[in-house]
């Protein structure tokens, strides 16, 4: 797969492996194991320390979030928030940025209590092109007009997982790759409303990500809830 030409994205705005040919299937790394079938059903995992996770962690678990989808669920293309939700897991909250195609503004209800981990820039592929990328990726996020600290995760060895008509061309086996960009983590964000700006870019190859996000953090509805 030429993986450069579909890859430069961000998070914008815009996974749990130590090396790609042993990277563990991500769904271990997202929610708890199912209960034996004679007991009760546990309690949903509490959230994950976001802090703590590796380079592989961060960008194995967020890419195959972002390649779960099909495009027309896809939550990096989404415009509106539509499609935020789709393929999250119970213990951490993944946003998107966009493939560069001009500003967003997007709305999203984020659960209580779970921490948020994004990309400003991202992008897969070699591990040779990802420091050409690295040298020239930049950005910026900001919750309610205070700026988040951003990290730089250098070229990790990943293996990404996608169904079939995914945004980035995965393969539903898996293909190993690389991935690199500039990374915001953050605690769980307090109840209420927050305004989220995300800003990044790079030049090699060009993109610049903005996305807007208006987050709603509350409790989740129960099902069956009138």
């Amino acid at each position: 797969m030429t993986s450069w030409r579909r890859t430069a994205l961000s998070l914008g705005a815009l996974l749990l492996a130590t090396a790609c040919t042993s990277a563990p299937d991500h769904r271990t790394a997202a929610t708890a194991p199912p209960a034996p079938a004679e007991e009760p059903a546990e309690s949903p995992s509490p959230p994950l320390a976001v802090r703590s996770l590796t380079s592989a962690e961060v960008q194995y678990g967020w890419w195959n979030w972002a390649a779960g989808s099909t495009e027309d669920r896809s939550p990096v293309l989404d415009r509106s928030g539509r499609w935020c939700a789709e393929g999250q897991h119970e213990n951490i909250w993944y946003l998107a940025g966009t493939t560069g195609g001009g500003a967003v503004e997007r709305t999203c209800t984020v659960p209580v209590g779970l921490p948020v981990l994004f990309p400003l820039v991202t992008k897969f592929g070699e591990a040779a092109d990802c420091e050409t990328f690295m040298d020239t990726a930049k950005g910026s996020a900001m919750l309610d007009g205070a700026p988040l600290a951003a990290e730089t995760l250098g070229a990790t060895r990943i293996k990404l997982f996608g169904p079939a008509d995914n945004p980035f061309g995965a393969e539903p086996t898996g293909e190993n790759t690389w991935s690199c960009g500039l990374w915001v983590r953050m605690d769980p964000p307090a109840p209420g409303s927050h305004e989220l700006t995300i800003r990044g870019q790079a030049s090699a190859p060009a993109i610049t990500v903005a996305v807007d996000y208006h987050l709603r953090v509350a409790a989740p509805v129960p099902t069956g809830a009138v």
